[in-house]
């Protein structure tokens, strides 16, 4: 049976394959990688020769594993809205947007291919570091299986920032501004959903009554929790948020439930992925020219 390729994400990634950006880019990104790891080694060298400590040098590479990988997650979370910010704007200012959807190709297509060459392109990037990663996992005593995951939880954020690149890139007439328009939505996703919480804590110690509440259910679809409670769970075997500190009167019923076996990183990333589904329903919606307003008067002619 033939798998069929979006040919957007064919065309993309031929199209990337013949430019030096993509290898410029994998140098650029290997030499930061390398940097912290040298950095860290000789961190570790220090300590080690300052201390005079007897202990095993290399059960301390086990702590390459979570500085590195933050670094790849703020670096994926940070160029990932870039790449895609343009995928639809661009395509309005080349004038190929309207030569597009002449073709067979759905919006929602078009949408899904543009958000999957991205996040394929960052995946070369993700493989790229793993050289460098397997060395806490070689002689650190980490489980290949948390690499795994790590590559789940990367490809998951990539999809959700490169959701809302696309969302913005639909809204947005130039590249600058769906730039911009990302990172503000950035900030209220990873920044507000805290406030909620806060008030709450707030308002308890006012009124004497301790406990945050339901609050913590907009925590769910935060990414910098998400990973703060998946990497706890790499290194201890389990959660922040699972580890058994909650009282149900305190924090309710729902947050109680998800709280218990580790359930909140697995409730987290199904938010996150369904938020990222909304985002790109919502670009989808945007770039059918039947939703324009040029579309809606050609509709009323007819």
């Amino acid at each position: 049976m033939r798998i069929r390729l979006n040919p957007i994400v064919k065309k993309d990634l031929q199209v990337g394959a013949r430019s030096m950006r993509i290898s410029w880019g994998l140098f650029a990104y290997e030499g930061v990688l390398m940097l912290l790891f040298l950095l860290l080694v000789a961190i570790m060298q220090e300590e080690h020769n300052l201390y005079y400590q007897d202990s095993n040098i290399y059960g301390d590479l086990v702590s390459f594993f979570p500085s590195l990988a933050v670094l790849q997650v703020f670096i994926v979370g940070l160029i990932t809205p870039i790449i895609t910010a343009g995928a639809i704007s661009g395509e309005r200012e080349r004038q190929t947007l309207d030569i597009m959807l002449t073709t067979c190709m759905s919006p929602f297509s078009i949408v899904a291919g543009k958000l999957m060459s991205a996040v394929v392109r960052i995946l070369f990037f993700v493989v790229a570091g793993m050289p460098i990663m397997a060395i806490s996992f070689v002689v650190g005593g980490l489980k290949w299986s948390s690499l795994f995951y790590f590559v789940l939880a990367i490809t998951l954020l990539a999809i959700f920032s490169g959701s809302i690149g696309i969302f913005c890139s639909s809204v947005c007439r130039k590249s600058i501004a769906s730039v911009i328009l990302s990172f503000v939505f950035y900030f209220v996703i990873y920044i507000l959903t805290f406030v909620p919480a806060v008030l709450k804590a707030l308002f308890s110690l006012s009124s004497y009554d301790y406990g945050v509440g339901e609050s913590t259910l907009f925590w769910l679809f935060n990414p910098l929790m998400f990973f703060e409670e998946f990497f706890s769970l790499i290194n201890t075997g389990e959660t922040l948020m699972g580890g058994g500190n909650f009282d149900k009167d305190d924090v309710g019923a729902i947050t109680y439930f998800l709280s218990q076996n580790n359930r909140w990183v697995f409730a987290s990333a199904a938010c996150i992925l369904l938020l990222s589904v909304l985002f790109m329903l919502a670009a989808a919606w945007k770039v059918n020219p039947m939703h324009s307003p040029s579309g809606k008067r050609r509709g009323r002619k007819k």
